[in-house]
């Protein structure tokens, strides 16, 4: 894992460099960009494993470059840097398909161990050999990673797909948000519990119609049921 291409993307070089930094201590290789246009080229060129983008960038934002991969079909895996702590630039962000948001200044520690994990979930799903999983009308196979509700199937992103067979390997189990995000996301999100109130809301929409729902236990998290 250590030797994939990392794609900076920030017109800050303080921030650039700093990540750079910690990441290559790590193994990883850099390739950075400034502008979102830049970015776009860069990943048709490089085919980075992860790319960390910023929010604000010259001529196109950050928004616009996850928006743009996602409606291609790039499943690249995105962690959004945002310079404000508000929910709506983190929601939109990740209802664009991001995998991940850190909010500036990061501790440049904590960038490298959601590289990590993320990277880490990224191979998992390469080497899954897991029987699909009957939940009522619900199929789900990890391996393919395809979901099927009765007679369709379900467009999930990554990381919906991982939250959904997360509840749906313990049906009718309570999970907290802080343990979704631990099993699903596989770390912590130190808090951010509004990114599993999300991707709830989106599965909770793709899943309309069926007899399998997703319930909120008030004051504790949510629950599969059958």
């Amino acid at each position: 894992m250590s030797s994939e291409l990392i794609l900076l993307v920030d017109d800050e070089p303080s921030i650039t460099q700093l990540a750079r930094m910690y990441l290559e201590r790590d193994g990883f290789r850099i390739h950075e960009a400034v502008d979102g246009e830049a970015a776009l080229e860069a990943i048709t060129k490089h085919k980075p494993a992860l790319i960390v983008l910023d929010v604000m960038l010259p001529k196109l934002d950050g928004f616009d470059v996850c928006r743009s991969l996602r409606s291609n079909g790039d499943q690249t895996p995105i962690i959004m840097l945002t310079a404000r702590d508000e929910d709506i630039d983190k929601i939109l962000g990740l209802e664009l398909g991001a995998d991940d948001y850190l909010t500036k200044p990061f501790n440049p520690r904590e960038l490298v161990a959601r590289v990590k994990a993320i990277l880490r979930r990224s191979e998992a799903k390469k080497t899954t050999d897991e029987k699909p999983l009957h939940r009522g009308e619900l199929t789900i196979d990890p391996t393919s990673r395809e979901v099927r509700l009765a007679a369709r199937t379900l467009d999930l992103r990554a990381q919906e797909f991982d939250l959904l067979l997360t509840l749906a390997e313990s049906p009718g189990r309570v999970f907290s948000r802080e343990q979704l995000l631990q099993l699903a996301w596989g770390f912590d999100y130190y808090g951010q519990t509004r990114t599993v109130d999300v991707h709830i809301a989106h599965l909770r929409k793709k899943m309309e119609g069926g007899s399998v729902k997703i319930e909120t236990v008030t004051g504790v998290g949510y629950k599969l049921v059958i």
